[in-house]
């Protein structure tokens, strides 16, 4: 056995322990404390597997799992850019492909080349796989702010047609019927006169 080869796959997992502790501004469901980046890339990969059918083109679930595992894991340096904070997102890509750089340069060369590839063709958004991978990114924090009333958009006041225009393109590009779904959430949502009137402990 090579064990170079296994240091470096080994100490390619202890480096991405951090990413549990890289917190977002999405609040769990029950509101009890906000998501970390570790978790919301396993919340994804579970979306991966269970909507599937609902992608746009066939898909490779399998590499779409691999995606979403990936996407995040440059929070570990780049940190989490609020979304809707554009100020913070200036040079985020840039940060994000250092970080890209960094990371998977830990592993073995040709683990490196294949989860950089990934991490790529998610950003790039082209591929079915990765527009569906995509579409899922912004369909779980989508549902997350409905079911908590509003959740990140309460802060910077985010409108309703803010959110059509920042989340329903990248949804529908990847899975068209999931956005039918997530936007009749999202009108209900904003009819609520009570809507955004609530802290991430649940009170009004």
């Amino acid at each position: 056995m090579d064990l170079s080869h296994l240091e470096r796959q080994l100490a390619f997992l202890r480096e991405i322990d951090r990413l549990k502790s890289v917190v977002r501004m999405s609040p769990l469901i029950d509101r009890s404390r906000r998501e970390n980046s570790a978790e919301h890339s396993w919340h994804l990969a579970m979306y991966a597997l269970v909507l599937s059918e609902h992608a746009a083109a066939p898909v490779d679930v399998v590499r779409v799992v691999k995606m979403l595992l990936l996407h995040d894991i440059v929070e570990i340096d780049a940190g989490d850019a609020p979304f809707h904070d554009p100020s913070m997102q200036a040079d985020q890509v840039e940060r994000e492909r250092q970080a890209a750089e960094r990371i998977f340069s830990l592993l073995p060369d040709a683990q490196a080349a294949e989860f950089r590839g990934l991490w790529t063709e998610f950003e790039a958004a082209e591929s079915d796989d990765a527009k569906f991978a995509k579409a899922l990114d912004r369909f779980q924090p989508l549902l997350h702010n409905v079911a908590t009333d509003g959740g990140t958009w309460v802060a910077p006041q985010v409108s309703e047609e803010q959110v059509f225009a920042r989340y329903g393109p990248t949804i529908e590009s990847g899975a068209p019927a999931l956005w039918e779904v997530a936007a009749q959430l999202v009108r209900e949502h904003f009819s609520d006169p009570l809507a955004g009137k609530a802290d991430l402990d649940g009170r009004v």
